[in-house]
């Protein structure tokens, strides 16, 4: 008898994502990987996303409308609890994956012994045009806790996890920006995380991406990641690379202050 394929719970959070939802949900839909479930977790939207999510005629879709607005991690732990899947992976709106995402990704946990598996992905400036891979380097061995904090490579929409990870860990509520950071940044010391050197996802950047218009609250939560840390979880890493990037992000605020 030919194996089951696991469950795989796709975590769509959306909050007036119409202007790319339907170019990241036929992503979704032209995956060779076919046993998978869409949360799709609307966080009190008054676009038109409900109405484009409700012209897709699958039973793999559950949808769930809140009537309150949730911070983004808050809600991403929302519906965290509304899966049924073996392994849990996320898609915002405005990124899309390749066809054998899941598919890839379920091979390579089949061939290491992880708890956590990301991949490259494409940075596709939408005024521009251009794309570029986000790491250039490759991994073959289990990645570090270190090598994160010199250089944060991992992707929300580019990595997947067992489901069993959810029964003890959450996405930080306070967080709006750097909630995944926190999370998989911990993760990583108690779970081995591995890379598929290939980029899987493409993550689009234009002018409303958040973490672009909210520069001082991008800049405030990585001091704030830092203080609360600082005396527990990273007594025992080097930060330096980690506050240079957090210098740059200052420098950023600085020239757009000037500007505007």
């Amino acid at each position: 008898m030919k194996k089951k394929l696991p469950l795989v719970s796709i975590i769509m959070n959306c909050h007036n994502g119409e202007k790319y939802l339907i170019n990241s949900l036929n992503s979704i839909f032209a995956q060779d990987y076919h046993n998978w479930e869409l949360i799709f977790w609307d966080n009190k939207s008054d676009d038109n996303s409900k109405k484009i999510i409700k012209k897709y005629q699958d039973k793999r879709i559950r949808y769930f409308y809140s009537k309150r607005l949730f911070p983004l991690y808050h809600a991403r732990n929302k519906a965290i609890k509304k899966t049924r899947g073996n392994f849990i992976c996320f898609l915002d709106t405005d990124d899309y994956w390749n066809k054998n995402f899941l598919s890839k990704f379920i091979a390579k946990f089949n061939k290491e012994n992880s708890d956590v598996v990301f991949s490259k992905y494409y940075i596709y400036n939408q005024k521009t045009k251009k794309k570029k891979v986000n790491e250039k380097k490759n991994f073959f061995k289990s990645i570090s806790t270190q090598q994160l904090l010199d250089k944060y490579i991992v992707g929300i929409s580019a990595i997947m996890l067992k489901k069993h990870i959810f029964k003890k860990y959450r996405f930080n509520n306070k967080f709006q920006i750097i909630g995944d950071f926190d999370l998989f940044i911990k993760l990583s010391h108690f779970h081995k995380f591995y890379m598929i050197n290939e980029p899987l996802l493409t993550y689009r950047t234009h002018e409303n991406n958040f973490s672009k218009k909210n520069l001082k609250l991008y800049l405030n939560e990585y001091n704030y990641w830092l203080r609360r840390n600082k005396l527990t979880f990273i007594k025992n890493f080097q930060t330096r690379r980690l506050k240079f990037f957090i210098f740059k992000l200052k420098l950023k605020l600085i020239l757009k202050n000037l500007i505007f």
